[in-house]
């Protein structure tokens, strides 16, 4: 009983928190000439609906202010990519899928492979702990990725989200394994032995030569200088957001409404405990 009462006390005190930045942005209702019935029904429609825009107002509100917070922004990588692989980075969590690493990786393919566009952040402690280059599939584009498949042998890239795996050491020496969640976009990545692994055809060096970097079969191939230490940072169950520009993505896991339970949720747990029990 105890324990359910410091529960309740720390969420009223997070609400208290959050709700002076977004009470402005919460919608007045407009009056209806609708009979009882009508308005009943609509008015519950209603609520839900403000309900679900006041909580991705909330999410876009921390999500902006982590961006900034990180610099993200200086770093090359664009807002919008930054929210969608938070939101699933949340949704992710809520579902169980990751571990309790608060560590996020971010590549967008819509940049050239010139380019450094691969970021990996720390959410919980707001830092920005790698950014470098990465090779996209050698069938998915020259210097650009333009194309993508699930299928086995397509030699090219899959976009969505990732769940880390384990590491191990094969033909391209210490690789880490990546789990595809996204149904028809990236679920064959196990299976197509889609893996992060360095590579000598990843560097700066290979875009001073010929303008751009070399390509893989399919796998976000790093710098042969920094992959290890990427991969020891992501490895383990942490979450992976691979961006292009296709119009056919979706994904389940971009829910902006669960996405700002689990924040709330996980900043509920992480308020100390107070003795003052006012309310």
């Amino acid at each position: 009983m105890k324990k359910r009462l410091k529960l309740q006390m720390r969420k009223r005190k997070v609400a208290r928190r959050l709700l002076p930045l977004f009470a402005p942005f919460i919608l007045t209702p407009v009056a209806s000439s609708l009979s009882p019935g009508t308005a009943k029904a609509n008015t519950k429609t209603s609520s839900k609906t403000n309900v679900s825009g006041y909580k991705i107002m909330q999410f876009d509100q921390v999500a902006f202010n982590l961006y900034n917070e990180m610099k993200l922004a200086q770093k090359g990588l664009k807002y919008e990519i930054f929210r969608k692989a938070l939101t699933g980075y949340f949704n992710m969590k809520h579902d169980g899928l990751l571990s309790e690493k608060p560590v996020l990786t971010m590549v967008d393919f819509t940049k050239s492979s010139s380019k450094k566009r691969l970021w990996v952040v720390d959410v919980e402690n707001k830092k920005l702990l790698h950014h470098t280059y990465v090779a996209h599939g050698r069938n998915s584009g020259v210097e650009f990725a333009e194309n993508f498949s699930n299928e086995d042998k397509s030699y090219m890239s899959s976009i969505g989200f990732y769940v880390t795996q384990g590491i191990y050491h094969g033909k391209h020496g210490l690789s880490l394994r990546l789990d595809g969640v996204d149904e028809g976009f990236n679920t064959n990545a196990l299976d197509r032995c889609i893996v992060i692994h360095g590579a000598e055809y990843a560097s700066p060096d290979i875009i001073a030569q010929t303008g751009r970097l070399g390509r893989s079969l399919g796998c976000p191939a790093l710098p042969m200088q920094e992959h290890k230490d990427i991969i020891n940072t992501v490895k383990d169950k942490t979450a992976m957001y691979i961006h292009a520009a296709d119009a056919s993505y979706t994904s389940d896991y971009l829910d902006h409404a669960t996405a700002m339970a689990e924040l709330i949720q996980e900043s509920s747990e992480k308020v100390p405990v107070s003795t003052d029990t006012s309310i």
